[in-house]
């Protein structure tokens, strides 16, 4: 008789596997935001690349 899979097992898997690609992909948005502001390269964000100056995004 073959063997039931255990869908309990290979979900719990599933899920940590999610969850270590989750955290490595934090922890290397962490670095580049940390070399970025070390640098001096990544000062203002894009949002505030964008606007006129004044606070307010230009209008058109």
């Amino acid at each position: 008789m073959a063997r039931r899979p255990n869908y309990n097992y290979e979900k719990r898997q599933k899920e940590m596997k999610r969850q270590k690609k989750k955290e490595k992909k934090l922890e290397e948005r962490r670095a580049r935001k940390a070399a970025a502001a070390g640098s001096g390269e990544g000062e203002g964000s894009e949002e505030e690349d964008a606007t006129d100056g004044e606070g307010e995004a230009p209008r058109e």
